[in-house]
């Protein structure tokens, strides 16, 4: 992170930081530099470090200034989604016959890399509940490398007090890795409570549009930021020019979007649990959410995912995505529309079987930024 944007709030660093003016023409928005090399001022004269655009490109160094700057973080990383940083960030701290501790609830195409693709590679791991310290503890061996925390979590919104977490991981000489995809930089700064590596889909609540695919990397020291940076180059799944552009685009409405979708989404879930087809709600702003208090602790505002469970189980819950209206049936999160999913069939089918699996009359909720009394009405006529 700059030293220029450490005193200055998040929405003005959102809207700044990496967002220099061109120097050229003085345009306020970094350009799209869709360009695959650069010329060389002599052989090795590189203007600006630029040489190749798989190494670096001057619209994603911008997005990756941004990144560092909102996560408070030393170096950020820009790739082609959030699973290819995911990936970079596993083979750039591990080796074959090392152990992570993954978390009992988490996003199912991340269970998936372990399980069907780090483990082919001879990298094991163990499940914890990582809201319960002795749990994460007690799935620790002499093998562990990594810590891996999903907080709120994917799709059953668990709450993992992150500083807590981070202590264990220093006993034990091991890094700590968060996904803060999300809660957002906006709402939650893993780094400052002893996280290591914070990981993003950008797809989500970053880009926010549900126009772009991409993921993140920020890392609180300088060398393992330097370390990711040259994996990231030698594995190449960068981000390309333009969806860095558009994700940068989008960061700079982050707060303002954030403030809405987690005002939409406390009145959603007032109304759910009040709802006599609604047997739980699954929301850590609720007082008796098991992780209320450190999620009050830890995070500015409780954001915009709701997890429901729905009486009549599996296909109630199935009928309910299908019978939606304004909330669109569909994967992904975090975008200004309003999304609805069965997570048993749709995002986590991955983990069905596993001590992931997720109950099956559970419905998804990505409640975006449209006017709360139409999102309200559209699911009350989808319960029934």
């Amino acid at each position: 992170m700059s030293d220029q944007h450490i005193h200055q709030s998040f929405e003005t660093r959102a809207i700044h930081a990496g967002n220099t003016a061109d120097p050229l023409t003085g345009a306020v928005v970094p350009p799209i530099y869709q360009v695959s090399t650069y010329k060389q001022d002599g052989v090795g004269g590189l203007r600006g470090g630029y040489e190749y655009s798989r190494s670096a490109n001057p619209t994603r160094t911008a997005l990756e200034e941004n990144l560092a700057a909102l996560e408070g973080g030393r170096r950020g990383l820009a790739f082609a989604s959030g699973l290819a940083a995911e990936d970079c960030l596993l083979r750039t701290l591990l080796v074959p016959g090392d152990h992570v501790v993954i978390p009992n609830d988490a996003y199912g195409g991340t269970f998936r890399l372990f399980a069907k693709v780090v483990q082919r590679w001879g990298v094991d791991f163990s499940v914890a509940d990582t809201s319960d310290i002795e749990s994460v503890r007690g799935a620790l061996n002499e093998r562990t490398k990594l810590i891996w925390v999903e907080t709120p979590s994917n799709p059953l919104l668990g709450i993992t007090d992150i500083a807590a977490v981070a202590g264990v991981a220093r006993q034990a000489g091991v890094k700590l890795v968060v996904d803060n995809t999300f809660a957002s930089p906006y709402l939650q700064q893993p780094l400052s409570m002893g996280a290591d590596v914070v990981v993003h889909s950008l797809t989500k609540y970053m880009g926010g549009h549900s126009d772009v695919v991409g993921g993140a990397l920020v890392a609180a020291d300088e060398a393992l930021g330097e370390e990711l940076a040259y994996h990231q180059n030698a594995m190449g799944a960068v981000a390309g020019p333009f969806d860095s552009w558009i994700v940068l685009r989008g960061i700079k409405t982050l707060a303002v979007r954030m403030d809405r979708h987690s005002e939409n989404a406390s009145r959603v879930v007032e109304m759910l649990t009040q709802h006599p087809k609604v047997t739980k709600v699954l929301y850590p702003g609720l007082p008796d959410h098991p992780g209320h208090e450190i999620a009050v602790k830890q995070m500015k505002d409780f954001g915009g995912m709701v997890s429901f469970r729905v009486e009549g189980g599996e296909q109630a819950a199935v009928d309910v995505c299908n019978r939606a209206k304004l909330f669109t049936l569909g994967e992904s999160l975090g975008g200004v529309e309003s999304l609805i999913e069965h997570p048993g069939r749709m995002t986590h089918a991955s983990v069905a079987g596993s001590a992931l699996e997720v109950p099956a009359d559970l419905v998804r909720l990505s409640v975006g930024i449209e006017n709360v009394d139409d999102l309200l009405a559209d699911l009350r006529q989808a319960l029934g």
